[in-house]
């Protein structure tokens, strides 16, 4: 975490010290945006670690194992990639939760095939996306996507099943 925060700093600071080279108060008006988004994405942020810290501490290994674990297989699999597919929200909230996860034994395929459904699925996104580009397209988009988040945990625990993720 230390690299990517580390860039993360120098680009923010290479951004305020370019916008107060334009001048006009640029700087400031993007810190003030800049505190109105963290503002808004805190609460999320805050309840989306609460509950990844609480999945390991809640939910029996045991069932993790059955259920998401190594053993469960293509089922674990399928399981991540529909509850990837519905999961709402963004990065924020899919991450922790897939980290929780993993650490309490769910498997490196599943939490694969749950980050890939939730990427590429997004069934929450479908109104909007029905309304916006039309149910040819939206068919079009799920039939071309459907089936890589489950290919994608499968190959994730043919190849990295005996990687330490987390």
């Amino acid at each position: 975490m230390l690299i990517p925060t580390i860039v993360m700093g120098v680009l923010a600071i290479v951004f305020i010290f370019l916008a107060f080279q334009k001048g006009e108060g640029l700087h400031i008006l993007g810190l003030k945006a800049a505190g109105t988004m963290l503002i808004q994405m805190a609460p999320l942020l805050i309840c989306a670690f609460i509950i990844a810290g609480m999945i390991p501490l809640l939910v029996p290994k045991e069932t993790i194992s059955g259920w998401i674990g190594a053993e469960s297989g293509l089922r674990g699999i399928l399981i991540g990639t529909i509850v990837g597919g519905f999961m709402p929200g963004g990065p924020y909230v899919s991450l922790p939760l897939a980290a929780g996860l993993l650490r309490v034994g769910a498997s490196v395929g599943t939490m694969v095939a749950l980050i890939t459904g939730w990427s590429l699925l997004a069934f929450s996104r479908l109104p909007l996306e029905l309304g916006i580009i039309g149910w040819k397209f939206t068919l079009i988009r799920l039939g071309c996507t459907f089936f890589f988040p489950p290919i994608a945990g499968l190959i994730a625990n043919k190849f990295f099943s005996d990687v330490s993720i987390v």
